[in-house]
């Protein structure tokens, strides 16, 4: 009985090498699927450069949760070692190099973030490894039997190289080092698929070539779309305040999500959720509104997805939520009931401290119980939402 591989094709732009390809290799991923006498190990890594991860970061995390459902084998890698270099791709210049504790920090925020996609339960389902467990222990001599696998004709053929070599922009050798390194994951991990971005597909060629220097099976690249931002023009980016992340609160999500485009809707139901496509509201105002419940489901729950929606629907808003500077709080450290008097959301200190004891208020999503939380510095509160009862809401600013 031929199986059925839908979970697998949807919102893929590229699986390679395809059996046409004249890569010497016959068989396609799905016989390999197929014909697998043990899980195939599917990897993923994900450099933490910085604090948190958005919904386009969200797209291959999803792919690998399919393929440990179908029974294989999860690797997610951290690249806490190729974080201190970081991706060159689609970058104009050098990437500033992050410290060991810059990214133990990043790391961690990533793990929880991804938490909620993947299964860290099942046995034999997920492996989480950290690249600094190979990479660092390279000694000269290996670091130049990998530079030895490519010319730098083969380097300047990557876009952003090519770029940056035309337009006299400085490229520092330890950048040629990047895709030979996250190649070597792959051989490391004994890959069998790695997924990535369409911006990736240098960098997983890159593991292929090594795995064949090193005597293992080349892997196949998945290659998944690179989501467009909520303004429906570039690429979603914290950078661009396009954005919607993952660690966000459910009524900033909602909010974001229910001015999504037209034009980007089944887009974003393809790649961001697995409900059938030829399901869905006809009306564009109904497939925001659902759209926008059904991540903050996902991430939150049902719960908070209808309080999301009616937050929404009392506020009247489509855009960012309130904002309360922490400026306006004289004197810190500060009570949590007090901030709640000086931000509006309660009359005053006392009906601050009630709403606790009630258990009505939440910080970031997390009931807050005690009368007496005091935050030190406001940089604490940075960027967090307060929220009273299921439609109050205030995001605290500096």
């Amino acid at each position: 009985m031929a199986q059925n591989f839908s979970w697998l094709h949807r919102g893929v732009a590229e699986i390679f090498p395809q059996p046409h390809d004249g890569d010497n290799e016959s068989e396609s991923l799905e016989k390999r699927l197929v014909n697998a006498d043990r899980p195939l190990r599917i990897k993923l890594g994900i450099d933490p450069t910085g604090a948190d991860i958005h919904l386009g970061h969200s797209i291959p995390v999803r792919k690998l949760r399919g393929f440990q459902d179908a029974g294989h084998m999860a690797v997610l890698i951290i690249g806490d070692f190729t974080a201190r270099i970081g991706d060159p791709t689609g970058k104009s210049d050098v990437r500033r190099q992050l410290t060991e504790a810059d990214v133990a920090q990043n790391a961690q925020t990533y793990l929880d973030q991804v938490r909620p996609i993947l299964d860290f339960d099942t046995p034999g389902r997920l492996e989480v490894r950290y690249n600094s467990e190979w990479l660092s222990r390279l000694d000269l001599g290996k670091i130049l039997e990998l530079l030895s696998t490519m010319t730098v004709g083969q380097m300047l053929a990557k876009e952003g190289f090519a770029e940056r070599y035309k337009k006299e922009s400085p490229i520092f050798l330890h950048e040629f080092l990047y895709p030979l390194m996250q190649g070597f994951d792959s051989v490391a991990v004994e890959a069998d698929v790695e997924l990535g971005g369409t911006d990736q597909k240098f960098n997983i060629a890159v593991g292929r070539d090594l795995q064949r220097h090193f005597g293992l099976k080349p892997q196949f690249g998945l290659l998944l779309p690179i989501l467009i931002g909520t303004d429906g023009v570039q690429k979603m980016s914290k950078s661009l305040g396009n954005y919607v992340g993952l660690s966000e609160h459910p009524a900033q999500k909602y909010q974001k999500l229910q001015a999504v485009p037209d034009d980007l809707l089944s887009q974003y139901f393809e790649l961001l959720t697995d409900l059938p496509l030829d399901s869905l509201p006809e009306n564009p105002r109904d497939r925001q509104e659902f759209l926008a419940w059904e991540i903050v489901r996902q991430y939150h729950g049902e719960e908070a997805a209808n309080e999301a929606k009616e937050a929404a629907k009392s506020g009247g808003q489509e855009g960012s939520l309130p904002e309360f500077s922490l400026a306006a709080v004289a004197q810190f450290p500060a009570k949590l009931a007090f901030i709640l008097g000086a931000c509006g959301l309660c009359k005053s200190t006392g009906e601050g401290k009630r709403k606790i004891q009630e258990g009505g208020v939440r910080l970031d999503g997390e009931k807050i119980t005690d009368v007496d939380t005091t935050f030190n510095v406001p940089s604490d509160l940075y960027g967090k939402v307060l929220q009273v009862g299921k439609k109050n809401f205030v995001r605290l600013v500096g």
